[in-house]
C-alpha cells in the first residue's frame, strides 16, 4: 500500500482553493435578475466544511466567515433561489465523476430515508414517528433520499421531505410552514422516493438498477409500478414475506351450493405460499459463499442462495423474482431480497444486493461531514435549501477526493474533510466575537423559555376554564 502512495504536500498546497474553484461552476444557480446570493452560498458551503461539530449558523458566523447570523438565514429561509435547477446539476455532476472511462461498474440508484430529531411542533413535518437513527417513534423530521453510486461508493443527488397526514390536513399549519398549495398533498416515502427514481430517468442519468430496504421493498404496488415501467430493482424485504416457490393455479371457484351470489374474483385455488424465513432453512435450494463488495480489511464474503419465487400483490400471485437469501458467514444476520433483474448470476445479484451499504454510508458521511442533521431552520423553503447544500458539500468532498485519489488510492471523504481543515482559512476569532455569540445564545434561550411559559400559562387556563 505504502509503494503506492504518492500524496505530497505540493499536492495539498495545490488544492486551497478547490472551494473557490468548485463554487465558481455553480455560482449562476444562486443568480436571480436582480441580485445574486452566489457568495453567501460560498460562505454557507465553507461553514458546512470547516465547522466540526453543531453546524449552526452562529457557530458558522463566529467560526469561518465575517456573515452574519441573520444574512446566512436570509439566504437558507427567505431567499428564492432555486433549487430543482442546481438538484439537476448535482445529478449530472455525480454521474460525471461516477463514470469511468471503460464504463466501469453498473451504476445504481439507491433509496433510503433518515429522521433528525426535533422539539416542538413548528418545524416543517415534524410529527411522533418512526426516526431511524433513535431507533423508536419520537418526535422528528423525516426525508426520503437517492443515492447514485457504483459499487464502491456512492453520492446524495436528491431529497424529499415527509409530510405526515397531520400536517397535510392543517391547512393553516402548512401555510404557516410555507409549504406550497400542490406540495400540501399526502404523499408516501414510496411514493417520494419513485418520484425521485422518475426524475433521475428524466434527466437521463444512467442506471442499471435501483436498490432499496424493506420499507420500499414491502410495498407491492411499487415492484409492480418499477417492473411495469422497466426499471430493474433489487428490494430487500420482511423475513415474513410471504411467496410461492411453485406457480399456484389461479382461477375463480365454482359456487358451491345453489345459495349466495357466483364468485367473480380469482383465488388461488391451489398452491401454499411461505415465509421466505423459512426457505433459507431448505437444504434442497444451493447455497454459494461470494464476495460482494472490498472493505478497507479486503473482500466482505457472504452466503448467498438464489431462487425463483412468485411473489405476491392483492393475495395474488404477481410475476416470478429472484430471491436472494444473503446470510453472513458466521450466521448472525440474514437478508432477503426481490429482484427482478433478468439476469441469474449469482455474483452479479449479490454484489447488486450488497450496494445498499453504500447509501447509508452516504448519509452518515452527510451527517458528519456536511452537517445534514444539524440546522436552524422551521419551514419549507429552508428545509429544501439546507439539504441542497449538504448535497452540494458532499459532492465537493467527491470531486476532491477523485482529484487526489491518483496518489492516494485509499483515500477517504472522512480524509478529504481533514485535509480542507487544514489547508482551508478560518476566521481568528476576537473576543468582542465571543462575547456576542454568548450573548445571542442568551436570547435564544431566554426567547425559548418565554415561549414554553406561554404554552404552559396557556394549557393551565384552558384546563382551569374546563374545570
Amino acid at each position: 500500500m505504502e509503494s503506492s502512495y504518492n500524496l505530497t504536500v505540493s499536492d495539498i498546497e495545490a488544492h486551497a482553493d478547490a472551494l473557490l474553484e468548485f463554487h465558481a461552476g455553480f455560482a449562476d444557480f444562486f443568480r436571480s435578475t436582480t441580485r445574486s446570493v452566489a457568495p453567501h452560498a460560498l460562505d454557507y458551503l465553507r461553514g458546512q466544511l470547516l465547522c466540526e461539530s453543531r453546524r449552526n449558523m452562529s457557530r458558522m458566523s463566529v467560526q469561518v466567515t465575517e456573515r452574519n447570523h441573520q444574512a446566512l438565514s436570509n439566504f437558507i429561509s427567505t431567499s428564492p433561489w432555486e433549487d430543482t435547477p442546481l438538484l439537476e446539476a448535482i445529478g449530472q455532476h455525480a454521474v460525471g465523476l461516477l463514470s469511468a472511462p471503460d464504463g466501469g461498474p453498473a451504476k445504481a440508484l439507491i433509496l433510503d430515508e433518515s429522521g433528525v430529531a426535533k422539539q416542538g411542533t413548528a418545524s416543517v413535518g415534524v410529527a411522533r414517528q418512526y426516526c431511524g437513527p433513535l431507533g423508536k417513534v419520537d418526535n422528528c423530521q423525516v426525508g426520503v433520499y437517492l443515492a447514485y453510486g457504483t459499487d464502491r461508493e456512492a453520492t446524495l443527488i436528491d431529497r424529499r421531505l415527509y409530510l405526515p397526514q397531520s400536517w397535510v390536513e392543517d391547512a393553516a399549519r402548512c401555510a404557516q410552514a410555507g409549504i406550497p398549495p400542490q406540495a400540501q398533498v399526502f404523499r408516501t416515502k414510496a411514493e417520494l422516493g419513485l418520484e425521485m427514481i422518475q426524475a433521475a430517468q428524466a434527466q437521463g442519468l444512467p442506471f442499471a438498477f435501483v436498490g432499496m430496504d424493506a420499507h420500499y421493498g414491502e410495498q407491492p404496488w411499487l415492484l409492480s409500478r418499477l417492473d411495469d415501467e422497466g426499471i430493474t430493482y433489487m428490494a430487500d424485504i420482511p423475513s415474513t414475506t410471504r411467496v410461492y416457490v411453485e406457480a399456484p393455479t389461479v382461477g375463480v371457484p365454482p359456487r358451491r351450493g345453489s345459495r349466495g351470489p357466483k364468485p367473480t374474483k380469482p383465488r388461488v385455488l391451489e398452491g401454499d405460499a411461505v415465509e421466505v424465513r423459512h426457505l433459507a432453512k431448505r437444504e434442497q435450494i444451493p447455497c454459494q459463499v461470494l464476495p460482494v463488495r472490498d472493505t478497507q480489511r479486503g473482500s466482505l464474503w457472504i452466503r448467498c442462495a438464489i431462487v425463483c419465487v412468485w411473489r405476491m400483490e392483492d393475495a395474488l400471485p404477481a410475476q416470478p423474482v429472484w430471491l436472494i437469501i444473503r446470510q453472513e458467514l458466521d450466521g448472525s444476520e440474514t437478508k432477503y431480497t426481490f429482484s427482478n433483474a433478468e439476469t441469474s448470476q449469482p455474483n452479479l445479484l449479490a454484489q447488486w444486493q450488497a450496494r445498499r451499504y453504500w447509501v447509508e454510508r452516504a448519509l452518515q458521511d452527510a451527517k458528519g461531514l456536511a452537517g445534514l442533521d444539524e440546522y436552524q431552520v422551521i419551514g419549507w423553503r429552508g428545509w429544501h435549501h439546507h439539504m441542497t447544500m449538504v448535497l452540494l458539500a458532499m459532492l465537493f468532498l467527491l470531486h476532491l477526493k477523485h482529484t487526489l485519489r491518483p496518489n492516494a488510492p485509499m483515500l477517504t471523504l472522512q480524509d478529504v474533510h481533514e485535509i480542507l481543515l487544514v489547508v482551508m482559512p478560518r476566521k481568528d476569532v476576537s473576543f468582542e466575537e465571543v462575547v456576542e455569540l454568548i450573548r445571542q445564545k442568551h436570547l435564544n434561550r431566554w426567547r425559548s423559555r418565554n415561549s414554553y411559559l406561554e404554552k404552559q400559562k396557556k394549557q393551565l387556563d384552558d384546563n382551569h376554564f374546563l374545570i
